[in-house]
């Protein structure tokens, strides 16, 4: 009987696939220090963004038949060692692109209205300070007509882009590797339309953009830094909803506090799960605690893709 700890747990419908087809799975959360003794007793491990799967835990688990990540990123799984070692890994890199361009724009929305530093202010000077702060809020501006800069045009990006299109934005797209720069829109009725994305350099799209958004994984050192900022437009704003490190932290709030950028918009962090404290309490940065994949369409949606992952390879 195959055992499975979900270690960072699994939606219901994909624990029941996998009840349905023979599997045992135990979704009690162990703690990262305890794993290489506790992991022994299981075939496979799932995760989320929590728990890390290192060479040293791999080595300690020989039992170890699979892994498989809830969500895009493999950050925090040593994915060639594990593969070295005939261990199957498995993401879901499809399920969860919808619920992250959504939150992307919630970002974006909240940061040309000014709704992060509103919903701090209204509840305690809502009442005595309205017009003031009906003042200080006044010159928002709208999304539609403006720039906005992809940098990573994957499953995500390309979700985010037709989002922009939908409302009017002209989109900028960058990636590393070779991409096709045209997505389908589905219309009313199911009506289907082709678009295509101006592609563009990193380069091209600092200079250009009135926002930028990032959907690349993560890398050695900040994407964003002091000499990127600089290169950008004045006022211009950008969103990290894809992986802390991306974005040089101090950078980013000398360039709030100069009035280089007018916002951002955080998901990610570098210090996760211990943000620093003056970027958390900044009035131009909106801010969600690493959410992204976390609506209940996606999760169902990933639960079931790594059930029928984990079944595929167990059966096979």
């Amino acid at each position: 009987m195959i055992k499975i700890l979900a270690n960072d747990g699994i939606d219901p419908a994909g624990k029941q696939l996998l009840e349905e087809a023979g599997f045992i799975i135990d979704t009690n959360n162990i703690p990262q220090d305890e794993l290489p003794v506790k992991l022994q007793n299981y075939d496979a491990i799932t995760v989320r963004s929590a728990t890390k799967v290192r060479k040293a835990l791999i080595d300690a688990c020989p039992n170890l038949k699979l892994i498989g990540r809830g969500g895009v990123g493999v950050d925090n799984i040593d994915v060639d060692y594990a593969k070295e070692k005939g261990i199957g890994v498995y993401n879901t890199p499809a399920s969860s692109s919808l619920s992250v361009a959504e939150l992307v724009f919630g970002h974006l929305f909240t940061g040309v209205r000014f709704l992060q530093d509103s919903n701090r202010k209204m509840p305690v000077e809502g009442a005595t300070k309205f017009n003031d702060l009906k003042k200080a809020y006044a010159k928002g501006i709208e999304l539609g007509g403006k720039t906005l800069g992809i940098v990573g045009f994957g499953r995500i990006g390309r979700e985010v882009a037709k989002m922009a299109i939908g409302i009017g934005m002209d989109v900028l797209a960058f990636d590393v590797y070779p991409f096709n720069p045209e997505v389908e829109l589905t219309l009313g009725g199911g009506t289907k339309v082709k678009v295509s994305v101006t592609t563009a350099t990193l380069e091209e799209i600092l200079a250009k953009a009135d926002f930028i958004t990032l959907h690349t994984p993560f890398v050695d050192k900040p994407l964003i830094g002091a000499a990127e900022f600089e290169k950008m437009k004045k006022g211009a704003a950008v969103v990290n909803c894809s992986r802390g490190g991306l974005i040089d932290e101090d950078a980013l709030l000398e360039a709030l506090n100069s009035g280089k950028i007018a916002f951002a918009g955080l998901d990610v962090y570098t210090n996760e799960p211990t943000p620093r404290q003056d970027i958390l309490s900044h009035p131009k940065i909106s801010l969600t605690p690493h959410i992204g994949a976390a609506t209940n369409e996606a999760q169902e949606r990933i639960g079931i893709e790594l059930a029928s992952l984990i079944i595929q390879h167990f059966k096979k």
